[in-house]
């Protein structure tokens, strides 16, 4: 399978038209006809719903897609790492992660090295656990600060000298905010808008004291700004994180921790026998020497 033809194919599937996807990588139309329908002979399968309009992916393109893009970016990202000018430290570095106030102190080792070594990127992916780590695996990420409970062991990893505190993100007008913390029973009637990782489940069901899956979940996220549009609306209370949303002043949303408190700790880490370009070594050096 050749790399060229993955890119012909993810610009067919981005212009929805043979037309456009021709004119953007200057080919002819029978030309980048021709390349797409010999690699759906390749792969034994039909990529494309050819309409009169426009043309769309089969669940077999979905998943080609997706795949290709995966590839597409390894590729980049290798070619990048071996242009690298030899004479100065220059290229990039990949890391993924959920939310947290804790990818502060990550931040602050970024912009030391970068005041350093100026030619230096950084590329920020955020996702949740399974996310990243699937991107880990792939190669598309050199670094992931995962939030836990998560499984690290088949990682390297470092521990973050901070911790999360989970809580209730509401309304301030919600009778709960008039309480200092929230306690397993507050939450056991209400409707909640949860965490949508696997993980999470297990820990928050320990601390609620229920079957997670009987509480009344009327809502899943995985990143929490969508899940504080649902809460503004009045549509549940979402179990997150403190301090990823900004509850002062005017906003009519106020965060309550739970008692007994759930705090998680945050750790950054990378796959074992990892071979990373310069850059990416030398941002371990330093997290090392910040938080080893």
């Amino acid at each position: 399978m050749d790399i060229k033809v993955l890119r012909y194919f993810l610009a067919l599937a981005r212009e929805e038209s043979v037309t456009a996807a021709a004119e953007y990588l200057h080919l002819t139309q029978p030309t980048l006809s021709r390349q797409l329908s010999e690699l759906e002979d390749e792969l034994g399968t039909t990529l494309f719903i050819r309409g009169s309009r426009k043309i769309t992916l089969t669940d077999e393109g979905m998943r080609l897609r997706k795949r290709a893009e995966e590839i597409v970016e390894l590729v980049r990202k290798t070619e990048a790492e071996f242009q690298a000018p030899v004479e100065i430290i220059s290229g990039d570095i990949y890391i993924g992660g959920g939310e947290s106030y804790v990818m502060g102190l990550v931040a602050d080792v970024i912009k030391e090295l970068q005041n350093d070594y100026p030619h230096v990127n950084v590329h920020i992916f955020s996702g949740d656990a399974d996310e990243v780590t699937e991107r880990i695996d792939k190669g598309l990420l050199d670094f992931g600060v995962l939030i836990e409970p998560a499984h690290i062991s088949k990682y390297d990893s470092l521990v973050l000298p901070a911790k999360d505190t989970w809580g209730v993100l509401m309304r301030k007008d919600s009778p709960l905010a008039q309480k200092e913390f929230i306690q397993p029973k507050d939450l056991w009637d209400l409707p909640l808008i949860g965490s949508k990782q696997r993980f999470v489940d297990d820990r928050i069901a320990k601390w609620i004291k229920r079957d997670y899956k009987k509480l009344n979940i009327v809502a899943t996220y995985n990143l929490i700004f969508n899940a504080t549009l649902m809460v503004e609306k009045g549509i549940g209370y979402a179990l997150c994180l403190d301090k990823l949303v900004n509850t002062a002043g005017n906003s009519s949303l106020c965060f309550r921790p739970l008692k007994p408190v759930l705090e998680v700790d945050v750790d950054i880490v990378w796959k074992k026998y990892q071979i990373f370009s310069k850059p990416a070594e030398l941002f371990l050096q330093r997290l090392k020497a910040a938080f080893g």
